[in-house]
């Protein structure tokens, strides 16, 4: 065991702490939640028909305000136009490239491609960027008997050297309305706009059946999609494959928090500039991503996501949709809107980019809004893996098995809190490790350095991992068992936000063993968490982690578990459990229950649970169901983080609070730390300034504190 441990207290906390804030709309009030859809800023409910069109122009300006920027006030009108190019092709479609010119102060003009089915029109219409991989979408809708419209919007990162300018034309419009403050994202679907102005006006050389117009686009160009088919109507049909934040994913559940994009992440003029200014404080948008489904309503938008997609968290994906559908179910149009799951990361694998099955499946279903082709075909069915039910897990409950005795001990009220284990039978032997094409799809080799090696491990029940280590290191070393955020998509391995590498290559680097894995339901164990109550109803999806956790240490201590490589000899008296938000949950409850942890540090991740509201726990991410008992009465919760953080101290341990952590109450975090040190000199307590994350800095601090605690 550990000797001559050392303290670091930093105590410079007013307890009265305050922060003055303004916000930007008269009754808007901060809120972790999605703002509800169906709810004005001022709290009244959307109870008819014009009450949701005033709200939705509401919704309309402040997408405006806080996102894209507006609009010229005048839409030009088309003044003249000219075929570049006709070319037939022998399948009997037509290519052609088309040159319009608008009533801007300068007559500006653009160009854009359309492409013809063989046979007499009118078509339905297909709108895209050329983007390389759209154009295969483009092909395919061109057989299905689609016209389709290429425009010019490809992103100004990109180039299509068959497509010149298609990326850059959008400054041009841009500079002739001075006034307007659109952005990059929203000015290209203007553009895109100002070409069904064309194909549905005197001049267009092909007749588009107006109710049949749609657009597609993958990421960035979903992102397109989603803001033109928002602000015009004609676009009656939108399918967006992976358009990240803020589109499908909202940022108040893309923060740091979740390893995934905050507002401070988008490149040069996708958003307006002032957005970045929200990162950290995003519960004070008083609109977030969600609000495109407003704009989209009642028409038909599909969103088509991958399980571990790296540009959007799956449950930020489903959160939004799932108030989205509010909307939809209000105008009485609930099919109108699908999220449609896949299996996979950002892109499928191949060259194409997107899988042929993937394209199918989004050009059906526009097919199923058109109403082309066989109606059955169709197979779009509502999935949804966050979709907890309280109240039905309560009525599964025995209300014996509740009771919490007078007289328990803490550590007997750890264990209640945390419900039951239920025994699941390991399968370890005939368990795989982790492949390399899971390892590529996750990027857990994306930024290792040279000197670190990684080495796939399993242990405990199914759960497998890798261990990083130097590779020229000697001697037994230490290990840190790395307990990562709300990351749903991409489990422990760090996305948005990277500083030179991610936190176990550099503690690998520093000397550190690390094992690394997915907690229960997160990453490649995703869908082991959406069916867990059924199974096991007495016990926690917390508790789970916490097992796993805790069979990480026995992996250690008694060599429990396997290894497919030669990894260096592990020091079982030094084992350090790292967390960071929900990481820091796991690693408290594991800390105080297991005498084999030799340090614990947390990083964010928790306010006393009895002067908080919790359901972010007990219902949101359904982690500690049995919090929900409490609800209104949460000063009689029978356990509190004072207590656990107070077993865990028997070791070293290390609470880092951001004071402006939006997922806590600082003041009341501040009175429990305070106590805490004052009483326990091996708590060391960091009340950092800055938002919640865990980047390069925090690393810092774990390595700092270490050397600290270690002789």
């Amino acid at each position: 065991m550990r000797k001559g441990l050392s303290s670091i207290v930093v105590l410079a906390i007013l307890l009265s702490f305050t922060t003055m804030r303004v916000y930007g709309e008269i009754g808007f009030q901060p809120r972790q939640e999605l703002p509800p859809l169906l709810e004005f800023l001022d709290g009244r409910k959307v109870v008819s028909p014009k009450d949701w069109e005033e709200r939705r122009e509401e919704i309309r300006d402040l997408m405006i305000k806080y996102f894209i920027g507006n609009f010229p006030k005048k839409t030009p009108q088309l003044t003249n136009s000219e075929i570049i190019s006709d070319e037939y092709k022998n399948d009997g479609s037509r290519r052609l490239r088309i040159k319009t010119t608008w009533t801007t102060p300068n007559r500006a003009s653009f160009e854009f491609a359309l492409w013809v089915p063989k046979g007499k029109g009118p078509y339905p219409l297909l709108i895209t960027a050329p983007k390389d991989y759209q154009l295969l979408w483009a092909k395919d809708a061109l057989q299905r008997g689609y016209a389709v419209c290429l425009f010019p919007g490809i992103d100004s990162h990109h180039r299509e050297k068959d497509y010149p300018e298609y990326d850059s034309v959008w400054e041009t419009f841009r500079r002739e309305y001075p006034k307007a403050t659109w952005t990059e994202i929203s000015t290209k679907g203007w553009l895109a706009s100002r070409c069904i102005d064309f194909l549905t006006s005197s001049q267009s050389i092909i007749e588009i059946k107006p109710k049949q117009i749609s657009m597609i686009g993958f990421s960035r160009y979903g992102k397109q999609a989603m803001i033109a088919a928002s602000f015009d109507s004609r676009i009656t049909c939108v399918v967006a494959r992976s358009p990240g934040s803020p589109a499908s994913s909202p940022y108040r559940l893309t923060s740091r928090n979740t390893f995934a994009e905050t507002p401070v992440d988008f490149p040069s003029e996708w958003f307006l500039k002032s957005l970045k200014d929200y990162s950290g404080r995003e519960d004070e948008l008083p609109i977030d991503a969600h609000g495109w489904y407003a704009l989209i309503a009642p028409r038909h938008c599909l969103i088509h996501t991958a399980h571990n997609d790296g540009a959007e968290p799956t449950f930020a994906v489903e959160k939004a949709y799932v108030e989205g559908r509010s909307v939809y179910q209000f105008l009485g149009n609930e099919r109108h809107l699908q999220l449609d799951y896949r299996e996979g990361g950002h892109a499928s694998v191949g060259v194409d980019r997107i899988s042929f099955e993937d394209r199918k499946r989004n050009l059906d279903w526009i097919d199923k809004a058109f109403e082309i082709g066989d109606p059955g075909s169709h197979n779009f069915k509502e999935e949804l893996l966050f979709d907890f039910d309280w109240k039905s897990w309560r009525q599964q409950q025995k209300d014996k098995d509740l009771e919490v005795a007078a007289d328990s001990t803490p550590v007997k009220r750890i264990h209640w809190i945390l419900g039951k284990k239920t025994s699941s039978p390991s399968s370890l032997d005939e368990s795989p490790f982790l492949t390399a094409e899971e390892s590529s799809l996750m990027t857990h080799d994306r930024w290792k350095p040279k000197d670190v090696s990684r080495v796939p491990i399993a242990f405990g029940d199914d759960v497998r991992g890798n261990l990083y280590f130097k590779t020229a290191q000697q001697g037994p070393a230490p290990v840190v068992i790395w307990l990562h955020p709300y990351s749903y998509h991409s489990g422990y391995n760090e996305g948005y936000g990277v500083q030179g590498t991610t936190v176990y290559n550099r503690l690998a680097q520093n000397g550190f063993a690390v094992i690394a894995y997915d907690q229960f339901g997160f990453g490649l164990r995703l869908l082991e968490g959406k069916s867990f109550y059924d199974k096991h109803p007495e016990w926690s999806r917390l508790g789970r982690m916490v097992k796993d956790a805790r069979d990480a240490i026995d992996f250690v201590v008694d060599g429990k578990g396997k290894v497919n490589g030669d990894i260096p000899k592990l020091d079982s008296e030094r084992i350090f459990l790292l967390g960071y938000s929900l990481g820091s949950l796991t690693a408290m409850y594991s800390a105080a229950l297991d005498d084999n942890v030799a340090g614990m540090a947390c990083f964010s991740g928790w306010t006393p649970m009895r002067s908080s509201n919790n359901k972010f726990l007990w219902d949101f991410h359904a982690l500690l169901p049995r919090l929900g008992l409490y609800e209104g009465r949460e000063n009689s919760i029978p356990i509190d983080y004072d207590e656990i953080i107070n077993l865990a101290a028997r070791k070293p341990c290390l609470v880092v609070t951001p004071k402006q952590d939006r997922f806590a109450d600082f003041s009341s975090v501040s009175m429990t730390m305070t106590d805490l040190v004052s009483k326990n000199k091996t708590i060391s307590w960091i009340a950092s300034d800055g938002i919640n994350r865990f980047q390069a800095d925090q690393h810092k601090i774990f390595l700092d504190w270490v050397k600290k605690i270690t002789p």
